[in-house]
């Protein structure tokens, strides 16, 4: 059974970072792409970062683009979003999301707030 479990959210001040972890289990973790969603209240899901099975091939959103790195480690079967220089508008739970089974874990708040 697939699952997914994210981790390291919290409230921060805007500039600030965090690194938001992903744990993956019942597939073969480094046989396929996965991503990182976002969603704040009263909005659709956003698309945040996509990262290719062995690590390359990394995509993002615009509004992200030179602040957020996405990473994961295959031998721990970890996803990571390392999230820098955050701002108001990143406030949102953040999912992980495996593209192949289509499943998504339970979500981590970031709030970033003054």
């Amino acid at each position: 059974q697939v699952s997914l479990v994210e981790s390291g959210g919290g409230l921060v001040q805007p500039g600030g970072s965090l690194r938001l972890s992903c744990a993956a289990s019942g597939f073969t973790f480094s046989n396929y792409a996965m991503r990182w969603y976002r969603q704040a209240p009263g909005k659709e899901r956003e698309l945040v970062a996509t990262i290719g099975n062995d690590g390359g091939n990394t995509i993002y959103a615009n509004s992200v683009k030179g602040r957020f790195t996405i990473s994961r480690d295959n031998d721990k079967n970890m996803l990571y979003l390392q999230m820098m220089n955050l701002k108001f508008e990143d406030t949102a739970v953040y999912y992980c999301y495996t593209i192949r089974f289509a499943s998504w874990g339970q979500g981590t708040q970031v709030t970033v707030s003054s």
